[in-house]
């Protein structure tokens, strides 16, 4: 494989829209999201209402790449091995001694190999921004059952599933349900950023060249659409050639075609099965197998290159390139810390416009949590954080493994020619494969960290 990945070298160039093509502020819609959860929990299912109101520090707590033991009601931070670095039950984090009784240097119960799902039933992975008010809210319960009655095991799990889908069902958003989809259609400036003009131009630069685009989303057809007009305009139809809602990312790519057919939609209702695709469209659910024989046909090639850019591990990046070997694109906003970029607003929005929850959130989603350090190394259970004893977290791994290259949003790449040669993740560099550079935390520790 070449060292070197170019965009030119790709025929087709796909996005996922959450946080990829979409960029979100996220002060906003991260308590939209919790507020959504708690407001369900409370007047739904009788949990206290305490759990309404977040203390500004609160937010601290949310760090991408943790899993959370749904029964024991402790959240891990894993190393590359498996082992476990560092770990709080509900939102008290365990000292060295606790975890060191607790834990050992054993590798975590749950722990099988670096694909380890994120969605089971007996453990949960955070990884991309929707996820993170729910980890929170779930730490904030866990303390709450913990006081209340002394809880050595929980049982709250079906209860968050149950949240999920009351505001994000099939239906919610035609039918105004919930406190999500109303929130952001009556409102879409407030949580939604603006594609700005580069990226616009990137995106018709890509069509110009010949790349075959598309927009492949877990939302459904009439959220993708609220989204891509606003933050695109209705021009995004002449941009993309196939766009596939309701993906039901990453068994989009794990699934064989006729355990996933794709669907038709008509006034965003799904309709027939197809048993293949044969022309550019809107389509829902499917397999990438189908999708990738239509890619076949309008590219008039027998094996096409394709790219996928992705926020999560879990349904964007690890699959695509585990099951379908594309090239693919992380978007991470965390490097955008690095750079020390702030919080963006959309261009529309007076400076002194404050939102509705802002003054609640002081600590970005994409800023490091005190309380976790960084996601990507830490320091060896039970051992000061010097620079000799860190090690690559598992997320940091995971990225290392799966991705072609990592990047802080599609922006920073967007005035760059197509031909522009970015350095790949190699087995003899963990740092080489970020752009514009690697994070701080890599970077001060050089090559010195292990995988253990």
């Amino acid at each position: 494989m070449s060292q070197h990945f170019s965009l030119a070298d790709c025929d087709v160039v796909g996005f996922d829209l959450d946080h990829t093509l979409c960029r979100y502020n996220l002060t906003e819609s991260a308590l939209l999201i919790y507020n959504s959860f708690a407001q369900y929990l409370v007047t739904e299912k009788g949990y206290d209402k305490e759990l309404l109101t977040v203390p500004t520090e609160s937010w601290d707590f949310c760090c991408k790449g943790l899993a959370l033991d749904l029964e024991e009601g402790n959240f891990i931070k894993l190393a590359a091995d498996g082992t476990v670095l560092r770990a709080s039950h509900g939102t008290k984090m365990m000292t060295s001694e606790e975890l060191m009784g607790i834990f050992g240097n054993k590798k975590w119960k749950y722990f099988t190999d670096a694909s380890m799902a994120s969605r089971t039933a007996k453990y949960y992975f955070f990884d991309n921004y929707f996820d993170l008010p729910a980890a929170l809210l779930c730490a904030r319960i866990v303390d709450y059952l913990t006081g209340k009655s002394n809880l050595e095991t929980f049982d709250f799990w079906k209860d968050i599933l149950a949240s999920i889908h009351h505001n994000y069902k099939v239906t919610a958003f035609k039918e105004n349900s919930g406190m999500y989809f109303p929130e952001v259609k009556s409102d879409p400036g407030r949580y939604l950023l603006i594609c700005p003009e580069s990226v616009k131009k990137w995106l018709y630069q890509l069509k110009s060249a010949g790349k075959v685009l598309f927009i492949m989303t877990n939302s459904h057809s009439d959220y993708c659409r609220l989204l891509c007009e606003h933050i695109i305009g209705n021009e995004f139809t002449d941009i993309f050639d196939i766009v596939i809602s309701n993906a039901l990312k990453p068994g989009f790519f794990s699934h064989q075609p006729n355990k996933r057919s794709f669907r038709t939609l008509e006034n965003d209702e799904e309709q027939d099965d197809l048993p293949f695709l044969d022309k550019p469209g809107w389509y829902s659910q499917g397999n990438s197998d189908h999708l990738y024989e239509l890619l076949k046909k309008m590219t008039g090639k027998k094996e096409p290159k394709v790219v996928y850019f992705g926020d999560s591990m879990h349904s964007d990046i690890f699959p695509a390139c585990r099951y379908s070997n594309w090239e693919t694109v992380l978007i991470l906003e965390e490097l955008r810390e690095d750079e020390g970029m702030a919080p963006e607003r959309n261009a529309s929005e007076p400076l002194e416009k404050k939102g509705k929850y802002e003054g609640q959130q002081k600590k970005p989603l994409n800023s490091s949590s005190k309380e976790w350090g960084s996601f990507f190394v830490d320091g060896d259970l039970g051992l000061e954080s010097t620079e000799s004893s860190m090690t690559f977290t598992w997320f940091c791994n995971q990225i290392h493994n799966y991705s072609t290259v990592v990047i802080p949003s599609l922006e920073a790449i967007a005035d760059l020619p197509l031909d522009y040669k970015f350095t790949r993740f190699s087995s003899n560099s963990k740092t080489v494969g970020y752009y514009p550079k690697p994070p701080l935390a890599l970077l001060s520790n050089g090559e010195s960290l292990t995988t253990k």
